[in-house]
């Protein structure tokens, strides 16, 4: 790589690693896809959901960058991608400034959402309501938990949990609720097979990185459990992910999906085959590897693999 100018525009976008965004942006697409079936919905909620989310990934990568370096988890032999301030891209003083602008950006998203969001509208009159409190807390929980998850609970192995919250529940949930003003069924469902999903990457990332995070005391899931146990368990929430579909049609009508008949819901499962086909060789790959920086190809084809379900579940539940 050619020399990198510390705290130029480059060092910035590499420390904002774009390639993360899908993570975020995958439970957004999929709550969208369920609001396009609610009889009205606000576009405009949709859209700066998106960019909160993204703004809110962004914010937690140079989190993540600054504080494993004044950890000093982010050591020598590090085998995952090169991080901006252990590699002198960026300094500690201006990734804080960084982490306040991303953040400040993001608040102001999650500003227009309350004016924007379906709920907040009533009898033709903008008012306050309940629904504009609960995002408030959630958007709130989201700037907390991206800084406890770097300095306090990854370290406790409680990683997996989080990204089921947050990269699951909270934004298929959030986001659906700031366009309709509804939850339902199919919501919390469609967060929880988000959640499963994307927690795939870290799986992969826990399991490259076990040897060294025992030695740097990090007690993530598979640091603990052993590399047999990161295996099946990369393997398991890719099915996981996939088998849950089998129910997201469950108590919605079968006129409802433009066709007739019981086999509806083995619809969307089906068009997702593609991705299981996909996950399922993505993990003889990994296991044929075992460890070092050629697993990194491997967290290549899981982001490839993610995004593949989130378009083709959107898709299925938004044109079906």
């Amino acid at each position: 790589m050619a020399e990198i100018k510390q705290n130029s525009p480059r060092a910035w976008l590499l420390a904002a690693r774009p390639k993360t965004l899908s993570a975020a942006l995958i439970p957004v697409m999929v709550a969208a896809a369920l609001a396009t079936r609610a009889s009205r919905y606000s576009w405009r909620a949709l859209v700066i959901c998106a960019l909160f989310a993204s703004l809110m990934q962004i914010a937690a990568n140079f989190i993540n960058d600054l504080y494993d370096f004044l950890k000093g988890t982010d050591r020598d032999d590090r085998l995952g991608p090169e991080r901006a301030c252990a590699q002198g891209w960026i300094s500690p003083h201006a990734m804080r400034w960084g982490i306040a602008v991303v953040l400040a950006l993001a608040l102001i998203c999650g500003s227009l959402i309350l004016i924007y969001g379906q709920w907040s509208m009533v009898n033709g009159q903008w008012s306050m309501a309940n629904g504009q409190w609960s995002m408030v807390a959630l958007g709130a929980a989201c700037v907390v938990f991206a800084f406890l998850y770097t300095t306090i609970l990854s370290y406790a192995g409680m990683g997996d949990l989080l990204v089921l919250l947050f990269f699951g529940l909270v934004p298929v949930c959030g986001t659906h609720f700031a366009a309709t003003g509804t939850l339902t069924g199919q919501t919390w469902l469609a967060g929880f097979t988000c959640g499963v999903l994307i927690d795939t990457l870290l799986i992969l990332n826990n399991y490259r990185d076990r040897d060294t995070d025992r030695l740097s005391g990090k007690r993530t899931l598979i640091a603990v459990m052993g590399e047999k146990f990161g295996q099946r368990f990369y393997l398991a929430c890719g099915i996981a992910a996939w088998a849950l579909t089998f129910f997201m049609e469950l108590g919605v009508r079968s006129e409802e999906l433009g066709i007739n008949g019981q086999w509806s819901i083995l619809l969307i499962p089906l068009i997702l085959t593609p991705y299981l086909i996909l996950h399922i060789h993505t993990w003889r790959q990994m296991v044929r590897i075992r460890q070092g920086r050629a697993l990194n190809h491997i967290l290549g084809l899981t982001s490839r693999n993610m995004l593949i379900f989130g378009l083709l579940l959107s898709a299925a539940l938004a044109l079906l």
